[in-house]
């Protein structure tokens, strides 16, 4: 099974826009979901053109499934949706960024957002050690760690 978008699929995507894409030898890029509001990250998925135009013309986020080999539109099926407020590329061209408001859980496993709470490493300390989610939140504007706190 290929992870391939279907190539003969027509692209609305602006021209000046799919010019600027970097695209992996698979022809999607990264998409990033971000809470808009708080810069919490949500999740990761994956875009074609389509998928990118159909983002930006309708205000709600469209992935490329790469199992189910098929465009979803992040909601449809969960009610869990993601209402876009802003879409950027970074400066390599090679990731979206998508603003969004989340409705619900970000994570297929009902989870808020697909990462873990639990911090794998504190480079800072040279170790690893565990902080919950909330802790932190709590401290994501103060600018130190939580175990810090």
């Amino acid at each position: 099974m290929t992870s391939t978008p279907p190539p003969s699929r027509p692209s609305g995507l602006d021209p000046e826009i799919a010019a600027r894409l970097k695209r992996g030898a698979d022809g999607l890029v990264p998409a990033i979901a971000q809470q808009y509001d708080t810069g919490e990250v949500l999740m990761l998925g994956w875009m074609d053109d389509e998928a990118l135009h159909r983002t930006l013309t309708t205000g709600r986020c469209t992935y490329w499934s790469r199992s189910r080999q098929e465009y979803w539109v992040k909601g449809d099926t969960s009610g869990h949706f993601q209402h876009v407020k802003s879409v950027a590329l970074d400066c390599d061209a090679d990731t979206v960024l998508v603003q969004v408001d989340q409705v619900g859980a970000a994570c297929h496993t009902g989870a808020r957002t697909c990462f873990d709470a639990d911090v794998l490493h504190d480079v800072a300390h040279g170790e690893a050690h565990d902080v919950s989610h909330d802790e932190l939140l709590r401290n994501a504007d103060s600018g130190v760690p939580a175990r810090d706190q």
